[in-house]
C-alpha cells in the first residue's frame, strides 16, 4: 500500500482541540530564557485548565514561556489521541498515562519526517527520486499508524538516516534546477556557525544551510529563495522583509521562533505568528 503526500497537510498541522494537551504534560522542560519553571516529562503543567487548554495561552510570551510559542508538534498531538489511543484521555484513564506519554515525542519525529517527505514529494525537479520518497514516505506513515507498541519499539534514526539522503538528494535538484550557482560566500555551508551574522539584503538563494546555526542573524531583506534550511536554528533570525516563498524544508517551528513583519514572505502553509511586528 502506497500513502501518498497530502498537499494541504492537514494531518501534519497541530489541532489542539483533538488533542488531549499531550505537549503540556508529556515533554519537560527547564526554566530558562523561554520558560519560567521546571517541568519533569509526564507532570502536567499548572498552566493547563481540566479541558486541556493553556489558561495563560494569549500570554505566553510576557509570562516567560516564549518555548511554548514556538512548539509544533506536526500533528502529532491529535494522532496520538484519536487514532494510537482511540480518543483515550489520560484524566479519565490514569492507565493510558505512561505509553501515551511515552508515545508522543517519538510521533512527533515520525510526524516531523512525514512533513519534509511531503515537501519533497511535491518538488517537481525531483521527480527522477519520486518512487523513492512515495516507498520512504509509506514505510514512516505505517509506522505512525501503528499500535502504540509497535511505535515504541521503532528505532526512529534508523527511519532517519535513509530520509535525510533522499532529502538532501531533493535539496540539490531543486536548488540545481532553479540557481543558476550557489552563493559564493564560503561561510554559507551545512552547520555553519553564523550566530549573529549580518547578512542582511544578501543574495542567499540556493545557499545550503542545513542544520546552519542563524540565531540572532541579521537575514532582513534577504533573498533566500530556493535556500535549504532543514534543522537550521533560526531563533530571534531578523526575518523582515525577507523572502522565504521558496526556501526549502521550512517549518512552522522555525518561523515562530524567528522575528518577522508584515513583508515576510513565507511559504505556502506557513503563518505569521502573531508575536511578529506588523
Amino acid at each position: 500500500m502506497q500513502i501518498s503526500a497530502r498537499p494541504d497537510r492537514a494531518d501534519l498541522t497541530a489541532d489542539c482541540a483533538r488533542c488531549v494537551g499531550l505537549c503540556c504534560v508529556a515533554l519537560a522542560f527547564a526554566r530558562s530564557s523561554e520558560f519560567a519553571f521546571d517541568k519533569a516529562a509526564g507532570e502536567p503543567c499548572v498552566n493547563l485548565d481540566d479541558g486541556h487548554r493553556c489558561r495563560i495561552h494569549p500570554e505566553l510570551r510576557e509570562r516567560g514561556f516564549s518555548g511554548c510559542t514556538v512548539f509544533d508538534c506536526f500533528g502529532a498531538g491529535q494522532q496520538v489521541t484519536q487514532h494510537t489511543f482511540g480518543g483515550g484521555d489520560w484524566r479519565e484513564r490514569p492507565e493510558l498515562r505512561g505509553e501515551m506519554f511515552a508515545v508522543f515525542p517519538i510521533m512527533r519525529q515520525l510526524h516531523e519526517l512525514l512533513w519534509y517527505l511531503d515537501e519533497a514529494i511535491l518538488m517537481p525537479a525531483a521527480a527522477p527520486l519520486r518512487q523513492r520518497l512515495d516507498a520512504a514516505r509509506t514505510e514512516v506513515a505505517l509506522v505512525a499508524d501503528s499500535p502504540a507498541h509497535r511505535i515504541l519499539s521503532v528505532e526512529v534514526d534508523d527511519l532517519r538516516a535513509p530520509v535525510a539522503e533522499l532529502l538532501r538528494a531533493a535539496s540539490r535538484l531543486t536548488r540545481e534546477a532553479n540557481v543558476a550557482a550557489a552563493p559564493p560566500d564560503q561561510r554559507l555551508a551545512p552547520g555553519a556557525d553564523l550566530v549573529g551574522a549580518d547578512l542582511a539584503g544578501r543574495d542567499l538563494r540556493g545557499a545550503e544551510l542545513r542544520g546552519a546555526l542563524l540565531i540572532a542573524a541579521d537575514l532582513s531583506g534577504s533573498d533566500l529563495s530556493y535556500a535549504e534550511l532543514i534543522g537550521a536554528d533560526l531563533r530571534d533570525a531578523n526575518l523582515r522583509g525577507a523572502d522565504l516563498r521558496t526556501a526549502i524544508y521550512v517549518t512552522q517551528v522555525q518561523v515562530n521562533a524567528a522575528k518577522g513583519d508584515a513583508r515576510t514572505l513565507l511559504p505556502a502553509g506557513l503563518v505569521a505568528p502573531s508575536h511578529w511586528a506588523v
